[in-house]
């Protein structure tokens, strides 16, 4: 028997409204762990639909510059995997669907199962994992299902035709498409790729795509939306906080350019 999750009712919600779903990224503990908690409810509260809270790593490869720089700032703050959870509480009473973005090796140290049941009583309603593919994922996916959350996996441009019909089965929530090959960051220009991809897997899935990696305004988000379910903001909301003086005007930023990702995400 298949359970609708909270995502699949977010995007039951967005299709109903002729529109793709807005995901904002931003990781725990940047700039402090109740920083980042405020930072989350500012984007919430101008239109961003799902959460991705970013776990802190130390060699987070899948990441730019922008992002390895405010993970590097949190875990000198001291982020430990606890104040993860307790930013995926806030951003969960902050009214969106909410997931962790995590390399493994952290869920792996946790605990897998006692992993999956501290993000569940968060309020977490899934996991993204960058570095495990689902053919090492058995332990994930049954603790996933035990405890009731989504499994994102991620795709690219290279993955072969067979490559993205077994991840899409493995899936649930979403799939993740990297709309470009190489690291997180904004980018002058969308993907030519990102097309390609996404009619690639809607041929072999009928699940929902979200695609990530260079989106950083609404044009862009715009351009995304007219093709896939979903438009993943990272480095964009991120450096919203970087570049700002102070934590007032990084609200500030972060409200602005939500919204302008929010308009964006509007089919015509």
């Amino acid at each position: 028997m298949s359970v609708t999750s909270p995502i699949d009712e977010l995007f039951e919600r967005t299709r109903a409204e002729n529109r793709a779903a807005l995901v904002g990224y931003l990781p725990a503990g940047f700039p402090t762990v109740d920083g980042s908690i405020r930072a989350i409810e500012a984007m919430v509260e101008a239109g961003v639909d799902l959460v991705e809270v970013g776990l802190p790593y130390s060699d987070p490869v899948m990441d730019g510059p922008t992002i390895q720089a405010a993970a590097e700032a949190a875990l000198v703050n001291g982020t430990r995997v606890d104040d993860v959870f307790r930013v995926v509480e806030a951003a969960s009473a902050a009214g969106a669907v909410t997931v962790v973005m995590t390399y493994w090796n952290p869920v792996e140290r946790r605990g897998v199962d006692r992993f999956a049941a501290d993000l569940a009583a968060a309020g977490g309603a899934g996991l993204i994992t960058p570095d495990l593919i689902p053919d090492e994922a058995t332990e994930w996916d049954r603790a996933s299902r035990a405890h009731g959350l989504d499994r994102i996996f991620l795709v690219s441009p290279s993955s072969s035709d067979e490559r993205l019909a077994m991840t899409a089965d493995a899936a649930s929530g979403f799939i993740y498409a990297t709309a470009v090959m190489g690291v997180t960051g904004q980018r002058e220009q969308t993907s030519s790729l990102a097309p390609e991809l996404v009619g690639r897997l809607r041929k072999v899935t009928d699940k929902p795509v979200g695609v990530g990696l260079g989106v950083s305004n609404g044009a862009q988000a715009h351009e995304i939306a007219a093709f896939s379910d979903a438009v993943i903001v990272g480095s964009a909301l991120v450096r919203c906080l970087l570049d700002q003086p102070d934590e007032a005007s990084g609200l500030a930023a972060i409200r602005e350019l939500a919204a302008d990702l929010r308009a964006g995400v509007e089919r015509d």
